[in-house]
């Protein structure tokens, strides 16, 4: 039986709501300074509660009919790049994974393995490492201030793919004699055993994926120079040009809070499918 203790529940709860103000004070600041005017938020000190500007912010922010000393690209625009961005960026690591992972585990070719730790070690590489030749070789395509530049480069995983392969390996070979009895071609059992059977860890790493896609900064700040293709991310910094009285901080809190809202709504509609794929005991 579970002892019951009053006090430590309190003192444990307290700490959590703690450590949950510590964490969630600072969005809403942001979100606070959002609904103000610009005159207001430079004021000390500044208001601690919503003020009577939030549509007027939200929408010039959206739409980027206000400028300021900044970038002045509409937030609507940023946020489609970064949503196809990050899509392009989660769906093609994903889908690659499997594809190389299925290759490894279930194929015989000459130097597999070799081939394997290759890719593994380029987790050894930091991005620094490898981004000024990356740049050359798409600027020599002509891929700069393009989906296809934003997002190519960084479609590869070998973190993906040593999950997809560790998975792969836990598979019964009975489900593989089973697809060989009835006729099931190499791609037949990929899609209709393999894939079901990875959805789990599909929805884990969409969500990774995903995040880092939207969060991505030093490869869209080298290859992109037009408003057009700024990310959400590159925008916010663009915006933010010269004193601080000078900046619509209004507008840039507004940018700020808008772009948190996508990666948001990803964890927590896909919570369930995400904690699974981490803590399948199945696996």
């Amino acid at each position: 039986m579970v002892e019951r203790r009053p006090l430590l529940t309190f003192f444990t709860h307290a700490i959590l709501l703690v450590g949950v103000a510590i964490v969630a004070f600072p969005v809403y600041l942001t979100f606070v300074a959002s609904t103000h005017t610009a005159e207001e938020i430079v004021q000390a000190p500044m208001p601690l509660l919503p003020g009577d500007q939030f549509w007027h912010n939200y929408t010039a922010a959206f739409t980027g009919s206000e400028k300021g000393p900044g970038s002045g690209a509409p937030v609507g625009r940023m946020m489609w790049v970064s949503l196809v961005s990050a899509l392009v960026i989660s769906l093609g690591k994903i889908a690659i994974s499997l594809l190389s992972a299925f290759a490894i585990v279930y194929f015989r070719f000459p130097l597999r393995m070799f081939f394997f730790w290759a890719v593994f070690l380029t987790l050894m590489l930091p991005v620094e490492v490898r981004i000024f030749p990356t740049y050359k070789v798409v600027s020599d395509l002509g891929m700069l201030n393009s989906y296809a530049g934003l997002t190519i480069p960084l479609i590869a995983s070998a973190t993906a793919t040593f999950l997809f392969r560790q998975f792969f390996l836990t598979v019964p070979d009975e489900l593989v004699e089973a697809a060989r009895v009835d006729g099931a071609g190499p791609m037949r059992f990929f899609k209709d055993v393999l894939v079901p059977l990875s959805a789990t860890s599909i929805a884990a790493l969409f969500v990774i994926q995903f995040i880092y896609g939207w969060n991505q900064y030093l490869w869209p700040l080298l290859v992109t120079t037009e408003e057009s293709m700024y990310p959400v991310v590159i925008g916010i910094k663009r915006m933010i040009s010269g004193g601080d009285s000078a900046q619509l901080w209004n507008l840039v809190m507004a940018t700020a809070i808008l772009a948190m809202i996508p990666p948001a709504l990803v964890v927590m509609l896909m919570q369930k499918w995400f904690v699974k794929g981490l803590v399948d005991t199945e696996k």
